[in-house]
């Protein structure tokens, strides 16, 4: 299909003009009385067809690919990633979100496991909510490698066709999975904050922040299949472990062109561990904009001494170089879901929320009473935090005898 999947209707445009601002891409222009569109910047969005009061838009339909059978396309997968044998958790939060999709959609929870040595990790994928584990054990997927792990895959797609891949938006992740859509011609949306199905059409809902973070926006891929997502660290909650749930195990093996790898794996080299672990933490407590100063950051610090906790910062504090980036919580930080947050002078911009919004309390420390994060908190003070935050780690240190 060409790209004019908007099409104004000349002889019914008289040039209104209402289109125009409706239009959030600036892709519409009024020239000699008639709409005209620059397909360069058009997303095919429809903005100008719902305001027309002419009928002289028309939005045409997106056609899938030739052949395409999407009835031929069943099970939510989820691709669990190991390091040294290990599956991450992150695996585990989208094995919990993919068994709510699986229910939705009467189909099967089923995980993908890539390895050396994995098989003795399959039941606890089971436990955690799979009803079929697709194993490929193979001493040349012992470490990730892009190339092979990316034919393993999209070999295993094109057999057993699933309707949905889940993927962790890991550095492991985010290289594979983008490789693996473009391969078999699939849609995938980065970096989601929720995933859902549309109870009428049973097709996935992707939401994820656009616009840097000013909007969240709804993708759906109701004509590819799979429908492809990445989902960031500690959005969803770890699956549940049921000890009596049972599998299904599909072992694969494939020849040897498809473990071939262009690129040598010469070395690994350890990363060095940051003295704070801000995605495992249980408690964080983070300063912002109204720290003020980088030295200000103690009393933040002294307060996460007492209680045990991580210290965190928002994206403002990090640009100043108050703190190391490191411990950045956000939209282009790291998201974090601890039992407590406390967010001292953090305004609560929604790139911030995106990134500690499902934490289990929030406790929110702000002079302005109308800051966003109060929104969200589950418990708010509204005061200076330079006389707040040392009197409660004041009573917490009496308190807890430290």
């Amino acid at each position: 299909m060409s790209d004019e999947r908007v099409k104004i209707i000349l002889n019914k445009c008289i040039g209104c003009g209402l289109c125009k601002p409706a239009c959030p891409f600036g892709a519409i222009e009024i020239q000699n009385k008639k709409a005209v569109i620059d397909y360069t910047k058009c997303t095919f969005c429809g903005a100008c067809k719902e305001v027309c009061k002419f009928q002289a838009v028309e939005v045409l339909e997106f056609e899938g690919p030739a052949g395409l059978d999407l009835s031929e396309y069943k099970d939510v997968w989820v691709f669990c990633e190991q390091k040294k044998g290990t599956v991450q958790s992150i695996s585990h939060e989208l094995l919990g979100q993919g068994r709510k999709l699986a229910d939705d959609l009467g189909v099967k929870l089923c995980a993908i496991v890539l390895g050396d040595g994995m098989e003795n990790k399959i039941e606890d994928i089971y436990h955690r909510g799979a009803d079929i584990v697709y194993l490929v054990d193979n001493p040349k997927l012992k470490h990730y490698q892009d190339e092979p792990y990316t034919k393993v895959i999209i070999k295993l797609i094109q057999e057993y066709k699933p309707e949905i891949v889940l993927c962790g938006a890991t550095v492991i992740g985010r290289s594979l999975i983008s490789r693996v859509a473009i391969k078999i011609n699939a849609g995938l949306t980065a970096d989601c904050t929720g995933l859902d199905i549309d109870p009428d059409k049973k097709i996935l809902l992707q939401t994820r922040p656009a616009f840097g973070g000013n909007i969240m926006a709804t993708i759906i891929t109701p004509n590819h299949r799979p429908q492809m997502a990445t989902v960031r660290h500690k959005v969803f909650k770890e699956a549940k472990i049921d000890h009596s749930r049972k599998g299904k195990l599909i072992k694969k093996d494939y020849d040897d062109t498809t473990y071939f790898s262009s690129t040598k794996l010469l070395d690994l080299v350890e990363e060095i561990e940051e003295t704070v672990n801000l995605s495992e933490a249980d408690i964080i407590v983070s300063g912002g904009r109204g720290i003020g100063s980088p030295e200000n950051f103690d009393i933040i610090k002294e307060l996460a001494k007492v209680l045990g906790a991580a210290v965190g910062a928002s994206r403002a504090a990090v640009d100043s170089d108050w703190i190391p980036y490191s411990h950045q919580v956000g939209q282009t930080g790291k998201t974090v879901c601890p039992k407590i947050y406390i967010a001292c002078g953090i305004s609560g911009q929604i790139q911030h929320l995106i990134g500690m919004q499902s934490s289990d309390i929030i406790v929110a420390i702000n002079k302005d009473p109308e800051a966003p994060i109060f929104k969200v908190a589950t418990y708010g003070i509204v005061g200076n935090l330079f006389q707040i935050v040392p009197a409660l780690t004041k009573a917490l240190q009496s308190k807890m005898g430290k």
